[in-house]
């Protein structure tokens, strides 16, 4: 199949769309603090020392010259009168100065490796903590954003951002800094004991040097950004595609994804070869101003030296000093490359960190006492779009241990009920209460602790059968997660696996079957002990024999529970308590199951058309094997919603 890469536009990886971009400055500034972490005296000590090391080295480096100088004065002295002078004595000064000359060599890479060995925590801690942040952040945000979100780009933009911070500060702190504040103790002393032409000469260089190296490389930032911008597509196209590997085969279009992904890669290629091409202009500008800086210095000391001006090691300082500031300041120009490079890799993670969570708890929030466990709905409003509306005056209440369902056809709202439930999403008139207090006006994490759910379609995380028992309540013992995967009806399948609980069950828990799955959720809710419970069609997708024997641990688990049903097949739930029939927003119909029925209304319309399809799957099941059966149901499924 072939690709049309114009066909489907590329959205932002992060949907971050619509946050205001943010300039290198503030960039920078919002790196601080994670290098200067509050109650934190052991690093923020470490950062002083690192500091004073990196100042002393730096001071020891544009000594050195000083003493080279003074050393080779020493010398022309020596060879030009020493008659006059006392060889002995001369040649111990001078072997003073040549252990001084030493100790100032030594002292600069020296120090750099203690300030190394000494800020290297103090990295780590805040790369740490940075990408912690960005983690805790992305689980506040809102369902909204996590229905948009492109896992792929998202997760690359993370690691490229939390590499960065790390990369900005050494180039920065230890690199940037430390060269300006050599240059300017070069310019100083040179002020102070010489012509002021070496100065003028040295500061029209550095800032020619600078200049064209920041506008340059701010004019190369576009390639840079196309290129996080073109890795991130196709870092989201690689991982969608493999994350839905089925569907790909499913429908043969392992070449048009291939073509998908190849398209990201020219682009992205295009952009590296346009950043490398400018990056070899950049490099050729930096070597033309210091080779016309270093010659000019050289041409003038020559000049005055020859008019008895300068001496010899006078002369050899100024070239010293030459060489020393300009190798540094040729990394300097690598290094704010690397570092706007670094800003544009943070730029996306920090643009994420400036979403705000569309639901956040009240001020004041205190954490959710349940005691009745008795949920309402009072006049409930809510809509995604403004332009249709979800639910329309709902009202509805769940008394204390007793369940309630709630059937209707897809887009009728039931799933939007449990959302807001759980406050994934905030209602736009109306309350939701339990024990008649106002569940926005207390913490999320607790009222997400008093409500427990078995999804429709149950994802496992990539590990073990007992983790994902156990995320139901993470400090739950083993005999706790045995005695919940008992109640569930599943222990017994789990011990027949060759390595038990230890089992992986593989991405989104696909080495499970639907209703294996099912049960691990089961048991995982069990775990986590609710008052409320809500079953969100959790046995839908399955065969009917697999359906019957998860009823029976629904029951169980929903025992003594005020439980919430969100249901399609309605004989799961001819023993609820209420059952409520949602249509277009709107409650049309409520009552119990033989009430719905009598009214000859739609609900019993429901029952009736789904009673004879289940009618017949029971007069073939004889026929066909179990496989055929549990895709006739999943057929009849789809034909009902």
């Amino acid at each position: 199949m072939e690709y049309n890469p114009h066909a489907m536009a590329f959205s932002d990886p992060l949907n971050v769309d619509g946050v205001e971009k943010r300039t290198a400055f503030e960039t920078i500034r919002s790196i601080l603090p994670f290098l200067w972490p509050e109650n934190q005296r052991g690093m923020q000590l470490r950062v002083i020392i690192a500091i004073s090391c990196l100042l002393l080295g730096r001071s020891a480096n544009v000594y050195g010259p000083i003493v080279l100088k003074d050393l080779i004065d020493g010398l022309e002295t020596l060879v030009a009168s020493s008659a006059g002078i006392d060889p002995q004595q001369a040649l111990s000064g001078l072997g003073v100065l040549v252990l001084l000359y030493g100790l100032m060599v030594l002292l600069p890479g020296l120090l750099t490796e203690i300030r190394a060995a000494v800020f290297v925590p103090v990295s780590e801690f805040a790369q740490r903590v940075f990408g912690l942040k960005a983690f805790k952040h992305l689980h506040e945000l809102g369902m909204r954003f996590h229905l948009d979100r492109r896992t792929g780009g998202l997760s690359r933009a993370i690691e490229r951002g939390t590499r960065a911070l790390q990369q900005v500060t050494g180039l920065f702190v230890f690199n940037i800094a430390p060269t300006l504040f050599e240059i300017s103790l070069v310019t100083t002393y040179l002020a102070v004991a010489y012509h002021p032409k070496y100065v003028l000469v040295i500061l029209l260089a550095v800032t020619g040097y600078i200049a064209f190296t920041l506008l340059f490389t701010e004019w190369r930032t576009k390639f840079r950004r196309e290129m996080v911008k073109q890795e991130s597509r196709a870092t989201t196209i690689g991982v969608d595609s493999l994350l839905n590997f089925e569907t790909v085969k499913y429908f043969g279009n392992e070449n048009y994804e291939a073509d998908r992904y190849n398209d990201a890669l020219v682009q992205y290629m295009g952009a590296a070869v346009k950043s490398q091409h400018t990056l070899g202009l950049l490099n050729t500008g930096q070597l033309v101003v210091r080779v016309v800086c270093q010659v000019t210095i050289l041409f003038l000391a020559i000049q005055d030296y020859a008019a008895g001006n300068l001496t010899t090691g006078e002369v050899v300082m100024l070239n010293t000093f030459m060489l020393q500031l300009f190798i540094p300041l040729g990394f300097l120009g690598s290094s704010y490359r690397m570092i706007r490079q670094a800003l544009v890799d943070m730029e996306f993670i920090f643009q994420l960190l400036d979403l705000s969570p569309e639901i956040e708890d009240s001020p004041g929030a205190e954490p959710l006492a349940v005691n009745q466990a008795k949920v309402s709905f009072d006049a409930v409003h809510f809509s995604y779009d403004p332009d249709r509306k979800i639910l329309d005056s709902i009202s509805f209440e769940i008394p204390e241990g007793r369940t309630t369902a709630v059937v209707g056809a897809s887009g009728a709202g039931k799933s939007t009920l449990v959302r807001l439930l759980y406050r994934f999403y905030d209602t736009q008139a109306g309350q939701i209460y339990i024990d008649g207090i106002d569940i926005s006006s207390v913490t999320q994490a607790s009222l997400r602790q008093a409500v427990g759910i078995v999804p429709q379609d149950t994802v496992l995380f990539n590990d073990t059968i007992r983790y994902n028992i156990r995320y139901g309540r993470p400090s739950a013992s083993d005999e706790e997660v045995e005695s919940a995967a008992r109640t569930a009806s599943i222990h017994d399948f789990i011990i027949s696996l060759p390595r038990g609980y230890e089992t992986h069950v593989g991405e989104r828990g696909l080495k499970l079957s639907g209703g294996e799955k099912q049960r691990v959720a089961i048991a995982r809710t069990i775990l986590k002990d609710p008052p409320i419970l809500v079953l969100d069609e959790a046995t839908s997708a399955l065969d009917i024999k697999t359906e019957r024997e998860i009823q029976a641990a629904l029951l169980e688990v929903s025992k003594n529970r005020t439980t919430l049903v969100i249901a399609h097949r309605l004989s799961t739930i001819v023993n609820a308590d209420e059952i409520l029939v949602m249509d277009r927003g709107k409650i049309i119909e409520r009552g119990t199951h033989n009430d719905l029925v009598n009214a000859d209304g739609t609900y019993a319309e429901m029952w009736h058309r789904q009673k004879e399809a289940a009618d017949e799957i029971e007069k073939i099941q004889e026929i066909f094997s179990g496989e055929e059966i549990r895709d006739l149901q999943l057929q009849t499924n789809d034909t009902e919603k």
